[in-house]
């Protein structure tokens, strides 16, 4: 295996990426190029978790993939650094078309690049996928960058905030424990994160929910969420889900009845309490790769 570290945009972000590559061999596929899964791990836009990088990305190497984790910008707990929503989208952009643009001498196939994303990231990966069409986007990026460049071809979403007005609305219910009052506080300081406004208008809502943005060339996506997600509801993926159906998008939903949110593969290779293990929830990634060899195959 051949490991690289990249800095996303030089003197602009402190964002990078690690390159897990496996290496060709005469044994194995021989000059054949590999899928690429890149890696968007979550945190509220305040952190990048490790449980959701390097384990994700093992994982995929050991089925024959490539794998990348993209520690994209982030804000602070102390709100010293917001608004950091349309970097982070830059620096997924512009990671997938340096993949393209490395493809022949780190044997990727430019054809087969998902990105898997997880909470906030998975946030960030379906914005790319609704997103990757837009002028703004193409003219944030240098060198005139093309839409085919970065565009996805699967998306892998887990447990992700997809619509903004879904969590507004359990935020007005007056039957919240202690639990879900202390995260709705952590979601507003996870909002200002991303979008540098502590009161979301309703344009502001619009603008960060990749719902309402869904259309005929948004990518395959795999969906997998959990009934008792406390902090990032299901109701975002069951509704993603139905966008994507009304627009002939290929896409396959999973909602487990048990498990918190952030389980990560639901092991103990990522678990730091018992309760981030989840027998049940941890098929998800199986169902993930099963559904991907639609589209994705070595």
């Amino acid at each position: 295996m051949i490991i690289k570290k990249r800095y996303v945009e030089e003197n602009e972000s402190g964002a990078y990426f690690t390159a897990y590559l496996l290496e060709d061999s005469k044994e194995l596929l021989s000059g054949r190029k590999r899928p690429v899964v890149v890696i968007a791990p979550g945190g509220g836009y305040l952190f990048t978790s490790d449980r959701e990088a390097e384990p994700i990305a093992l994982k995929f190497l050991s089925l024959g993939y490539h794998a990348v984790v993209l520690r994209y910008t982030t804000g602070d707990m102390e709100g010293n650094k917001v608004g950091v929503g349309k970097q982070a989208l830059k620096e997924l952009a512009h990671t997938i078309r340096y993949l393209r643009r490395k493809s022949d001498l780190w044997m990727i196939d430019s054809q087969k690049v998902v990105v898997c994303g997880f909470s906030a990231g998975a946030h960030l990966a379906a914005s790319l996928g609704v997103h990757w069409q837009d002028q703004s986007l193409l003219n944030a990026l240098s060198n005139q960058a093309e839409s085919d460049q970065i565009k996805p071809n699967a998306l892998i979403l887990g447990y992700a905030l997809l619509d903004y007005n879904v969590m507004l609305k359990k935020a007005e219910r007056e039957d919240l424990d202690e639990k879900a009052k202390a995260n709705l506080e952590f979601m507003k300081i996870a909002n200002k994160a991303l979008t540098g406004k502590s009161d979301l208008s309703q344009d502001i809502v619009k603008e960060y929910s990749p719902i309402y943005w869904v259309s005929q060339h948004t990518p395959p996506t795999f969906l997998w969420h959990t009934a008792k997600d406390n902090l990032v509801y299901a109701e975002n993926s069951l509704k993603f889900a139905l966008e994507l159906a009304k627009h002939n998008v290929p896409y396959e939903l999973h909602v487990f009845q048990d498990g918190e949110h952030g389980l990560s593969l639901a092991n103990e290779v990522t678990a730091n309490k018992k309760e981030q293990i989840d027998r049940e929830c941890e098929v998800w990634f199986d169902l993930a790769v099963n559904w991907l060899k639609k589209y994705v195959t070595l």
